[in-house]
């Protein structure tokens, strides 16, 4: 219960940073080019959604992600390394890794995409965008792609927790386009403009730049795509929802579809293939 009650206070005062911010990137915005950017419809969307699935998430953490952590640590290598900013800097760089494989999973996986198609299908670009989330995502099982590892080599449950949720605090900021280039930053780290990229829906945009805080995995593993050589950037995703402001349908509506193709088709390859596999396989619905 302890642990619930503090997962649920981060959650809200997260959230009242979160909107703090979104509000400073309205003002900042509005005065640069005349429009904030947001849209109060789909920001409500947004905050709805990313509300109802902070919450399953803080639940499922505290009742069985750290739990499973626990069981399966004595499996694995047992380092259990002593608590050291070395360490924390092994953990957090691991994570990244981690999370990067993650990303790309749910991409490429349309089981993992049902749930992580909601974030991109937004036709803009702010930081409610962010919060843009689904709550199904703890219950589909593609935490285990970053849990399950970090467990296994040894780090504490807690360390994981911290690792991971300070990753996605730093993705929060990369959903703007009140920033522009940043310089050097730019080779090691994901910044606004890439992750631009990784929103957008056009061809040169599709499956890139999966980084959380180091972009340096795309580069060594060849997702990366520079918004100079992207083209112009047109955010959503190639099929958008037909309710693209109803919070409840926008996080279900994929996972709906998803099921009625495994009915019509009876071909349980479609849960595991790209998102588009369907298409290719069986052509247009």
């Amino acid at each position: 219960m302890e642990d619930l009650i503090r997962a649920l206070a981060f959650i809200f005062g997260a959230g009242a940073v979160f909107i703090l911010l979104m509000f400073l990137e309205a003002w900042y915005m509005h005065r640069k080019t005349g429009h904030s950017g947001y849209y109060i419809k789909e920001t409500l969307a947004n905050l709805t959604t990313g509300a109802s699935y902070k919450i399953v998430d803080g639940i499922a953490i505290a009742l069985f992600i750290t739990a499973f952590a626990d069981v399966i640590a004595p499996y694995g290598l047992q380092w259990n390394p002593e608590p050291s900013l070395l360490t924390f800097v092994i953990l957090f760089v691991l994570a990244d890794f981690f999370m990067y494989v993650n990303h790309f999973a749910m991409h490429k996986l349309r089981w993992f995409w049902v749930v992580h198609v909601t974030h991109h299908s937004s036709e803009h670009m702010n930081l409610s965008t962010a919060l843009r989330q689904n709550f199904l995502n703890a219950l589909n099982g593609n935490w285990l792609l970053m849990w399950v590892p970090l467990a296994l080599i040894g780090f504490d449950k807690d360390w994981i927790l911290i690792a991971i949720e300070a990753n996605l605090f730093y993705q929060f900021f990369m959903h703007t386009e009140a920033v522009g280039r940043l310089g050097w930053a730019e080779k090691i780290f994901n910044t606004p403009s890439h992750h631009r990229v990784h929103h957008g829906s056009n061809p040169e945009q599709i499956d890139r730049n999966f980084g959380g805080v180091f972009i340096i995995w795309d580069r060594l593993f060849g997702t990366f795509r520079d918004e100079d050589d992207a083209g112009e950037i047109k955010y959503g995703v190639t099929r958008m929802p037909e309710k693209p402001l109803n919070p409840f349908y926008i996080q279900t509506y994929e996972l709906a579809s998803m099921l009625k193709d495994v009915w019509r088709y009876k071909d349980l390859r479609i849960l595991y293939k790209h998102p588009d596999w369907v298409l290719e396989k069986y052509g247009e619905q």
